[in-house]
């Protein structure tokens, strides 16, 4: 450790271009300096003070280790006589920062060695770190995002759900896989968007998906009244299971790429734009009026995707029956995919996890700032506009996933 008795001047002097082991040095200093001053203020006296304002003494130190962007500062903590002292400078990191830096340290450790581990690892300073070091700060971690992951949810309803999957680079066995991170967004009764699960998967089969609804059942999620997805049929069959009571959304715009795949190269781009005029129509009756007049249009020149329009009417067109201020949010999982763009920015910055446990502990740290940052005080919808899913009289579509499970 840079000696405490050194003059900053001192130090400044000894640094020459581009040295950046005295920048370290320089640094640690300083950081010394405010823990010093910071104690000072806590205590209310100085070292060796004597005044009447003073709540305890200090008793020694303890050693800490500070990774930085100039290297590794050996820095020390005063204790106290009385109660604990953890400078500021010192808080954990933000979720976000903390997961990844864990992330890198494992993949070290461990030997998953990539060219961006690796330049990640020399950006911050070097890894000198122990597998029992970085299996204690993964260990921390975990217990803090698990808290957030298991909380309970009955304590609302969340009449809109919405759920997604994006894939990252996973090492297992050996191999490099990818491994499904699936997501469930929903709406508060009172307008606030929550994050309300994660978890990770080999891939997004019926058996993984049912067991991802289900454990939001069983944390107490209820009053779903409408479920908004792309048609995955694995997900569709665990919905089915698991929201019988509630309508389904078809995520229009998955719709719309599924349907570019029925034609001609050529064709597409007109065919798309008169598919879109449905989604324009205010409500059902007008809507069912434009997807008859599309059919008319398209029957004959291509057969198949009209029939897939046809078979598709009524999940795309579930989201109508619901308030009109919603419309432009329940009827695609927009708002969701928003969230998984931003778990693949940040898994960009690994690039190849060197197991699930690292994926899941990146993932639900994005996502737990990600919903932290939605209390906030602004709503998605206004709570006047989700009064109207409480009358009395409010009708929903049968549902398409039981009606298929029953048929």
């Amino acid at each position: 450790m840079t000696p405490a008795s050194m003059p900053l001047d001192d130090l400044l002097c000894q640094l020459g271009d581009n040295d950046s082991d005295q920048l370290r040095l320089i640094l640690e200093r300083t950081v010394q300096a405010l823990i010093e001053a910071e104690v000072a203020a806590v205590i209310k006296a100085g070292r060796h003070e004597r005044v009447e304002e003073r709540v305890t003494y200090r008793n020694g130190h303890r050693p800490r280790i500070w990774d930085t962007r100039v290297g590794r500062l050996e820095l020390e903590i005063p204790k106290l006589r009385q109660g604990s002292f953890l400078p500021s400078l010192l808080e954990p990191r933000r979720r976000i920062e903390r997961a990844l830096w864990a992330v890198i340290q494992e993949a070290y450790v461990h030997g998953v060695s990539t060219r961006k581990v690796d330049d990640l690892v020399a950006a911050m300073g070097g890894c000198q770190v122990s597998k029992s070091e970085v299996s204690r700060i993964c260990q921390e971690l975990d217990e803090e995002l698990a808290l957030f992951r298991d909380r309970p949810l009955d304590d609302a309803t969340y009449p809109y759900l919405w759920f997604d999957a994006t894939y990252e680079k996973v090492r297992e066995g050996g191999r490099i896989v990818s491994q499904a991170v699936v997501i469930a967004v929903g709406v508060r009764e009172t307008g606030e968007k929550c994050i309300l699960g994660v978890a990770v998967g080999a891939s997004e089969t019926e058996a993984f998906w049912l067991q991802f609804c289900r454990s939001l059942l069983a944390r107490g999620l209820q009053g779903v009244q409408l479920v908004i997805s792309d048609a995955h049929q694995g997900l569709k069959n665990a919905l089915g299971l698991c929201f019988a009571g509630a309508s389904w959304q078809r995520c229009k715009v998955h719709f719309l790429r599924d349907l570019v795949t029925a034609l001609p190269k050529h064709e597409a781009p007109a065919v798309l734009a008169l598919v879109k005029t449905i989604f324009a129509q205010p409500n059902q009756e007008a809507a069912k009026e434009a997807v008859a007049r599309v059919l008319e249009r398209l029957e004959p020149t291509v057969p198949k995707a009209a029939a897939m329009l046809r078979q598709a009417e009524p999940e795309i067109l579930a989201y109508l029956a619901f308030p009109r201020e919603h419309h432009s949010s329940i009827s695609s999982t927009n708002a969701i995919e928003r969230v998984n763009a931003e778990v693949d920015r940040r898994a960009k910055v690994v690039g190849i996890f060197p197991n699930s446990d690292s994926l899941l502990r990146l993932a639900t740290a994005v996502l737990q700032e990600q919903h932290d940052e939605w209390q906030d005080g602004k709503r998605h919808f206004s709570q006047a506009s989700l009064m109207q899913l409480r009358g009395d009289g409010q009708k929903l579509l049968t549902n398409p996933l039981s009606a298929g499970l029953a048929a």
